[in-house]
Parts: structure tokens; sequence; C-alpha cells
């Protein structure tokens, strides 16, 4: 599992995700099999839509495929036409990949963040909180930009491990707003290896499967609530439907993810 969320995390250095904190050396292999440097991936202001695309196979626009691991299978991500609209869907048999965005880093004050997701199938021994079996129908994740000197010894061994497994560095910190076959809405799970890895549980549980659910989180919050300190920058979004720790399989539909700058109350 250690291995997992390093190469996960080098999907946010895919960014800068990382550096987001940054990409660092390297090449990662796209959906096709074709080799690019993550360094030379160009920031974006904006999240790109997938109700702004047509139904294909391939990328969607903006969007960059990053994999766990090389010796994980690939979910499938596909462009399709779902009632009226153009929406991601994700088809992970025993998989682990996901896609990315690099953004360029902006300040989180009164940021949010606004998507819609749909999961059509279930993972029973699915368990958030088990590092055996944590996977998961839908997770989006956010990173953090930060200070890593203050950090404790075990976390900058951890960012030491992860630059010499991927070549790239981690992200600071990440959200990750997921679907929990388990664990109750609004648990704080801290991954098992790292502390700067923390999930939120958004929806619980297989009784609404088929039917769209909406979510507007303030990052700010959400971030003061896992790591007890004001976050820095966001740099990055990144997406997975993963399989690969219960060997099962899973369908799930994303809908556009968006950040919203709202007016303080």
């Amino acid at each position: 599992m250690f291995k997992r969320v390093l190469y996960l995390l080098m999907l946010f250095t895919l960014l800068a995700l990382a550096g987001c904190a940054g990409f660092g050396g390297g090449s990662v292999q796209d959906e096709f099999g074709q080799a690019f440097d993550p360094n030379k991936l160009p920031a974006q202001d904006e999240l790109p839509k997938f109700s702004a695309e047509t139904a294909r196979s391939g990328m969607p626009n903006g969007w960059n495929f990053y994999r766990i691991a090389p010796y994980k299978k690939n979910t499938v991500y596909r462009l399709e036409s779902y009632q009226g609209r153009t929406v991601l869907s994700a088809n992970s048999k025993t998989s682990a990949s996901g896609l990315a965005v690099k953004l360029r880093p902006r300040q989180v004050n009164n940021l949010w963040l606004q998507w819609e997701w749909k999961a059509l199938s279930s993972i029973p021994e699915a368990d958030n909180a088990e590092r055996y079996n944590d996977d998961a129908p839908l997770r989006i994740l956010v990173a953090f930009d930060g200070n890593k000197s203050k950090l404790p010894l075990k976390e900058k061994m951890n960012f030491e491990m992860a630059s010499l497994i991927s070549g790239q560095e981690m992200p600071y910190a990440t959200l990750m707003y997921i679907w929990s076959g388990k664990s109750p809405v609004d648990t704080i799970i801290t991954n098992a290896h790292t502390s700067r890895i923390k999930m939120i549980v958004v929806d619980s549980g297989w009784e609404n499967l088929g039917s769209w659910h909406n979510h507007q989180r303030d990052l700010t919050a959400d971030y003061k609530r896992a790591y007890g300190e004001t976050p820095g920058e966001i740099i990055g979004i990144a997406l997975l439907t993963d399989t690969d720790n219960t060997k099962s399989e899973a369908r799930a539909i994303y809908g556009d993810i968006e950040l919203i700058r709202k007016n303080p109350k």
C-alpha cells in the first residue's frame, strides 16, 4: 500500500499536482503507452469540464493520465453521452489509475470544490480504514503546497522515499474526498503510512447506487479540520477509481468538477 500511495502522489508531482509540489524528473506512460515528461505539462487556470466535450475515447482535454504503479492494471476512463450531457465514466477491473490536472497555484481563501458523481456498482469488501481493502468507486484529490521543512522527520523520510521511488516529489498535503463502503460520512481517515494524506468521507454505503450525489466543500474548513492548520496554495486536482486491493470490479460516473470562489458571509 505504501508504494501505491507514493505512486499516487507521483501524480501530484505530475502536477506540480506535486508541486503541485512539482513533478520531478523522469517520464510517465500515458494511457496509450506513450511517454511524456511531467515537467512539460502546462499549468491551467481552471479545471476543464467534461460536459464541454463530445463523447469519445481518449483523454479529456486538459486532463492527464497517471499510473499508480507499472504493475497495476489501468482503470478505463471514457467520455460518454449520459442523460443528455457528456460525463466521464470509469470502469475498474482489479485496476488503479486516474486522471489529473496541474493548476497554477492559487489561494484557498473562500474557495470551494463543487462536483457531482454517481456510483453504479458496489465494492462489498472495500474498507478505507483497512489498508489491504482500501478501494473506492469514486475519489477526488486536492493537492496543496506548503513548507516541508517543518514536518516531522518521519514525514521527511517518506518524502525522500517517494522521490527515490518515483523520481518526483510528493505534495505537502493532500485532501482526498471519497465514496466509502463502510466509514460514516464526515469521517476523516489518515493514511496508514503518511499523515500527509487525509481521506474525507462524503458518501457512504451502497444504498444509493445509481443516483447523482452533489457536493460542495469549503476547502479551507476541510483542510483545517484534517490538518489543524491553515492551508497553502492549491496546486492540482485528480480523480481515481480503484479496485486493485479488493480484486473486484466497479463502475462509476464523474460529472464536472469545479473550483468556485464564494463571497465571504
